[in-house]
């Protein structure tokens, strides 16, 4: 489960006035094909999103122009190997056994968990070349944007770096009848954000709007003061 300080950091971390407004500032534009001040606002919905019915269960060149919406880059081997090579096969087999339409804040801490799906298709892409962890998160969440997090340094710095993220963040949402998922859905709602936008992805960007500042500013070590 969750630790009480986690929790709590996150439902503070999501609750401050600055939430809504973080949200339109970092969406504005992004969702209505003008010129987005932030890149990351058409992460979900570049070429229609990454988890269409059509392609949901294979890595794409939009997928992969998708990651560099949030600054990062998948290395041209690996990239080719998730195109065309024995990977893209192997990983396709895993996102077919990963469910595109189950929020992160209802689904069993199973899906989750050690040796699941999810978690053997996170430790296939990280054992690629120059492929890290902040990467290969934010690959997966843009094949399974509702079930799992964009997840990178600051996001890491910002709620204390937990032992597990995704059980620790699926915890936190499904706790007490999921009232930190639907807290989610309503400032998504406060801040005018489409419903295409899940409500994970809501708490990434709160999140990463909160510190990254600081952040870089002050150079964080990893974990907050």
């Amino acid at each position: 489960m969750a630790s009480v300080g986690f929790t709590e950091r996150l439902r503070a971390l999501l609750s401050t006035a600055d939430a809504a407004a973080d949200l339109r500032r970092y969406f504005d534009d992004g969702l209505e094909g003008g010129t987005p001040a932030f890149t990351g606002s058409r992460f979900e919905h570049l070429d229609g999103g990454g988890d269409r019915a059509d392609i949901a269960d294979i890595v794409t060149a939009a997928d992969l122009m998708a990651v560099q919406m949030l600054s990062v880059q998948v290395p041209p081997r690996a990239a080719l190997a998730l195109l065309e090579g024995p990977l893209a096969g192997e990983l396709s087999v895993l996102l077919g056994q990963i469910p595109a339409d189950v929020d992160m804040g209802h689904a069993e801490p199973a899906l989750l968990g050690p040796g699941s799906p999810a978690d053997r298709a996170w430790h296939l892409l990280t054992g690629q070349r120059g492929l890290g962890w902040v990467t290969a998160n934010k690959l997966l969440a843009r094949k399974r944007p509702r079930l799992l997090p964009v997840y990178d340094q600051v996001v890491r710095c910002a709620v204390a770096e937990p032992a597990s993220f995704w059980l620790s963040l699926r915890d936190a949402l499904a706790a007490d009848g999921k009232a930190l998922h639907e807290q989610l859905l309503s400032l998504r709602d406060d801040a005018e954000v489409p419903e295409t936008v899940s409500a994970l992805r809501i708490c990434d960007v709160v999140l990463w709007m909160s510190h990254v500042t600081d952040h870089k500013e002050k150079g964080c070590s990893g974990k907050p003061a």
